[in-house]
């Protein structure tokens, strides 16, 4: 039996903490057993005990903004070795085979990994941009600490490769996530009128969406951009914003809602905080819409989408390009207005939207398919653990 630590940074049901429980809810469970250890409690504790799953919690530092500057710093590292020894001694004896650390915003895998000589894989769903000495940090600290490296993308596994740490890209491997196409899938027409009317959306109109956390990059402020000119043009459509922030960042939300406020149709804008159940959302868009402002390494909310059988637009660069090619359109970095083009042009083309349509089932099915993401990493923990 292999037993297996899983390290992350939250209790959310965002992406990377989607794919963890995919994950975990689908290891052979006659060879793996996993222990998961996470910083607080939340939603995804519970999805994990609904299922068997040992969790344990131990409020460990995660690396975030809130610590870059010499104050936050130093007690980001009175933290982590605080935090990270106490985690190791819980671990001791329980014959932990190997450490997944499923983010670079959690470092403490690197400790217990060296503590109690155990073999640590590092799943990187990142791209880090800025500040620059964390990205080299980061970068640093993937190519000394790990026995493995999974990168999301090609262009997460770029993204290192490019720091100068890496001699060799021999330790690195690009799995891309897969989303379970039974959970996320399209629906019948009269659940989704359903849906729409318990939004107070007219059965008949259109929707363009967006799923994602209100962050500095996520977009949501080109979303708007994009879509405010189509609204005044085409009072049959509507807009979409799904997402929460992180604590002690709601003066992000409070600026999005003055912003929606300005805009002159902005009733037929909704704004809904996360939801847990997101199925039905992406069935009542028409177009789904991601324009990340950096690059986003493997977006789940875009492979969500495409299983439900969406169209998507977003910016070209980052994971995006490698799960959208002929599904949708993807436009100039911060360029709003060709964004807001490709918007209007496909929902003015209802055969191209079927079109699309049918390429994004298709191609989640041939490219990002829950079972050989599963089967993928079976593979990598069996061999680890024979190496060590």
């Amino acid at each position: 039996m292999i037993n297996i630590l899983y390290l992350h940074a939250g209790a959310e049901m965002y992406g990377a903490d989607k794919v963890l429980l995919d994950l975990i809810k689908g290891l052979d469970k006659t060879k793996f057993t996993p222990y998961v250890v996470l910083p607080c409690d939340g939603v995804l504790v519970e999805e994990l005990q609904a299922i068997g799953v040992k969790v344990f919690i131990i409020d460990y530092p995660i690396l975030r903004r809130k610590y870059f500057n010499p104050k936050g710093i130093f007690s980001y590292f009175f933290s982590y070795f605080s935090k990270s020894n106490e985690l190791a001694e819980f671990m001791k004896g329980k014959n932990i085979s190997l450490i997944h650390n499923n983010t670079t915003a959690v470092l403490e895998g690197m400790y217990v990994s060296y503590k109690l000589n155990i073999p640590l894989l590092w799943h990187v769903h990142e791209i880090i941009v800025s500040p620059k000495f964390i990205y080299k940090l980061i970068s640093f600290f993937l190519a000394k600490s790990a026995d493995k490296i999974v990168t999301v993308s090609n262009a997460v596994k770029g993204s290192y490769l490019k720091s100068g740490f890496f001699k060799t890209d021999k330790y690195i491997q690009t799995i891309y996530n897969g989303v379970d196409s039974y959970k996320y899938l399209p629906l019948p027409r009269t659940q989704v009128e359903q849906y729409k009317s318990e939004l107070n959306i007219p059965v008949n109109s259109q929707v363009v969406g967006m799923i994602g956390r209100i962050n500095a990059w996520k977009g949501q402020g080109d979303f708007l951009d994009a879509v405010a000119p189509l609204l005044e043009e085409n009072e049959n459509l509507y807009a979409v914003i799904v997402g929460g922030v992180f604590g002690g960042e709601e003066w992000r939300l409070k600026q999005l809602k003055e912003k929606i406020a300005n805009i002159k149709h902005h009733k037929q804008i909704i704004l809904l905080d996360f939801q847990k159940d997101t199925v039905k959302l992406y069935n009542i868009f028409d177009i789904f819409v991601l324009p990340s402002t950096n690059p986003d390494p493997l977006p789940t909310v875009v492979l969500e989408a495409m299983a439900c059988g969406k169209p998507i637009i977003g910016y070209a660069h980052g994971g995006i390009t490698e799960m959208v090619t002929d599904n949708g359109s993807l436009v100039e970095v911060r360029n709003t207005q060709l964004l807001s083009n490709a918007i209007r042009e496909l929902l003015n083309n209802p055969e191209k939207l079927t079109e699309l349509s049918d390429k994004s089932v298709n191609r989640q099915n041939t490219y990002f398919s829950l079972d050989v993401y599963i089967q993928n990493f079976e593979k990598i923990y069996e061999s680890l653990t024979k190496r060590k």
